[in-house]
């Protein structure tokens, strides 16, 4: 049976919207370990996007790794 297609439009809390937008903003910045697949975000590279913008750093990094910590579970899925 094929695995249904993902949803193109889904919606973000206005809460999460500020981690969200600095973590399309990273979206380049993931590092890759060879055989081992996507490690993570390059962290110093995101804070430098980061300290760009008035926010609560601490908070938006947080965040970012929260979704960093999803994301590699779905990028590194057909890894194991």
């Amino acid at each position: 049976m094929p695995e249904p297609e993902p949803e193109k439009h889904f919606e973000v809390w206005e809460e999460n919207w500020e981690v969200v937008k600095f973590f399309l903003l990273c979206q380049t910045q993931w590092r890759v370990g060879g055989m081992g697949g996507v490690t993570g975000l390059d962290y110093a590279s995101c804070v430098a996007v980061i300290k760009m913008y008035e926010t609560d750093q601490v908070a938006v990094f947080e965040g970012l790794q929260i979704m960093e910590a999803a994301a590699l579970v779905i990028l590194n899925k057909e890894k194991k």
